[in-house]
C-alpha cells in the first residue's frame, strides 16, 4: 500500500457521508460509494489491484445491497482468497436505527461479523475511540 491507509465509505445519505468523509480524511484516503453494491466492487477492485482498505464504513440500510449483505459479501470473499480474521478488513458499521438491533445480526454471525458499529448522528470522539481500538491513526 506504500504506506497510504486506504478507507471506503458506504452510505446512501449525502451529508451522513461527507461528514464521515471529511473526519476520517485525516486517517487516510478516502473512497465513497452510495450504496452495498458499489461497496463490494470496490473492495475487490482494491484487492485486485493489491491496494486492499484497511477501513471500511457500511451504512445498514442502503439501496440495492444493504449493508449486512454487502457485509457478509466481503467477509466471504475474504474467506475464498484466504484471508485470517486477523488479517481481514476492518469494518464498522454505521446505523440510524435506535436501538441497532440490526446490529446484533452484523456483529454474532460467525465470519460474516462486523468489527464495530457507530450510531447516527455519529459522535466523533466515539469514532475516534473506536479506531485507536483498531490501531487506526491519523495520518
Amino acid at each position: 500500500m506504500d504506506g497510504v491507509y486506504k478507507i471506503l465509505i458506504a452510505d446512501d445519505d449525502f451529508s451522513s457521508r461527507t461528514l464521515l468523509q471529511r473526519f476520517l480524511e485525516k486517517y487516510g484516503d478516502v473512497d465513497v460509494t452510495i450504496d452495498g453494491a458499489e461497496a463490494v466492487m470496490a473492495f475487490q477492485t482494491a484487492i485486485d489491484a493489491t491496494e486492499p482498505y484497511g477501513l471500511i464504513c457500511l451504512d445498514i440500510m442502503m439501496p440495492e445491497v444493504d449493508g449486512i449483505s454487502a457485509l457478509a459479501h466481503i467477509r466471504n470473499k475474504e474467506k475464498a482468497m484466504g484471508i485470517t480474521p486477523e488479517n481481514a478488513v476492518t469494518i464498522i458499521m454505521t446505523t440510524s436505527l435506535d436501538p441497532p438491533l440490526d446490529l446484533i445480526d452484523a456483529f454474532y454471525k460467525g465470519v460474516n461479523r462486523c468489527d464495530d458499529y457507530v450510531t447516527k448522528p455519529i459522535d466523533f470522539q466515539v469514532l475516534s475511540d473506536i479506531l485507536l481500538k483498531y490501531g487506526i491513526h491519523q495520518q
